[in-house]
């Protein structure tokens, strides 16, 4: 469905929930990121693009009940009653109203004007891919917010106030590039975040001939021992060896100098960050120039990179990019790498327009062959962000 499309199938939907039409409709995409993995808490770059997988929002006035907010989903079974006549409070962990819930209490911490309404959300981002879903939904809420309440807010104060969110009701401790880019996303571009800084920078990708291919491995691995807190600490210890103040200050001779001093696995560990925020520079300049094997070849570099380094691929992550690499350039796959937190979720690769439908058979077929498992594929151009597609 284009995304005009899934609007008018969420206002259908709607109309039979509520029994009447919406007065506004908003949507904003999920992310993959094409390259800048596990840098974002090392004040490093990333480049995410937004997909055109969209998180849509349905709403209108609340029939008698103006302070009122009542939550529903396509895929939840329960709906969520917020009272705003008094501070929105998160529900217990997990709850799936919570990311919402986190951007309507900070709209009224803003002492933005809202009231009562009924809302039906409808998401065609995968959920628990690394595709980020939950940006998704609390951007799209923010966005219904600003048609509400008729108050636009800044792009980076939205990107933070959904952060929030995500921190304080949902409990997830998550950087800022998921709901970046779900604001800030344009067609045809990529967007280099400073995660210093957070400072946006459009990066266009006009040629039509390439496009990204993800595919979901569909595992997810459950670890054990806080894999992501033990990276961070690992990280911390590093540029505290090297005496800076996050491993963005740090480079590759530094890091070589201080090697007697640090222990082998965080030395591993700052390689991977020192040497993916330079891959992550370089595939924006490579982008820039329509130069395409150079951004294939740091895409392979950065998977590389994270598995052996960072130690966060798992067997069915690299059998996808070593499929990926035996299909080459010849049949229209440039590059191909993990993409999110690791240990399971997607692969993205950097693929000739008209090859995409042998290269995903190949893909999926050599994959299932491998590991049994069937994965899920689809196309994407760099899409638009968030958008507001009815208000009335």
């Amino acid at each position: 469905m284009t995304l005009r499309e899934l609007g008018d199938y969420t206002a259908q939907q709607f109309a039979r929930t509520y029994g009447r039409q919406p007065r506004w409709i908003a949507a904003a995409p999920g992310r993959v990121n094409v390259i800048g993995e596990h840098t974002d808490y090392n004040d490093g770059f990333v480049l995410p693009m937004a997909i055109d997988r969209y998180t849509v929002i349905a709403a209108a006035p609340a029939a008698n009940a103006p302070t009122r907010i009542q939550l529903r989903s396509t895929t939840e079974d329960d709906a969520a009653t917020l009272d705003l006549s008094q501070p929105v409070k998160p529900a217990p962990k997990g709850t799936w109203s919570n990311y919402p819930a986190g951007v309507i209490a900070g709209f009224q911490s803003r002492g933005l004007n809202l009231s009562g309404f009924d809302a039906l959300i409808h998401s065609t981002v995968p959920l628990g891919s690394g595709l980020s879903s939950s940006a998704a939904l609390e951007v799209s809420t923010a966005t219904l917010l600003e048609a509400i309440t008729g108050q636009k807010l800044y792009p980076v104060e939205k990107a933070l106030l959904c952060q929030k969110a995500e921190h304080e009701f949902a409990g997830v401790p998550c950087g800022i590039m998921d709901q970046f880019i779900s604001v800030m996303g344009q067609k045809d571009h990529l967007l280099l975040l400073d995660c210093r800084s957070q400072k946006p920078e459009l990066v266009p990708m006009t040629d039509p001939t390439v496009a990204l291919l993800i595919t979901n491995t569909n595992v997810k691995h459950e670890l054990t021992g806080g894999e992501y807190a033990k990276r961070r600490t690992q990280c911390e210890q590093a540029a505290k060896t090297l005496g800076v103040s996050s491993l963005r200050d740090a480079d590759a001779d530094m890091l070589e100098g201080a090697r007697g001093r640090m222990d082998d696995t965080v030395f591993r560990r700052a390689r991977h960050i020192i040497s993916e925020i330079e891959r992550t520079l370089h595939a924006a300049e490579g982008v820039r120039a329509s130069n395409w094997p150079t951004v294939g070849q740091l895409m392979y570099a950065s998977h590389s990179s994270l598995r052996d380094d960072y130690e966060v691929s798992c067997p069915e992550l690299d059998a996808i990019v070593e499929i990926a690499q035996s299909i080459g350039p010849k049949a229209g796959v440039i590059g191909c790498r993990m993409t999110g937190g690791g240990f399971g979720g997607c692969t993205v690769a950097l693929v000739r327009a008209d090859k995409v439908a042998p290269i995903s058979e190949r893909l999926a077929s050599e994959y299932q062959k491998r590991t049994k498992i069937t994965p899920t594929l689809f196309v994407s151009r760099p899409a638009a962000g968030a958008t507001v597609l009815k208000s009335v």
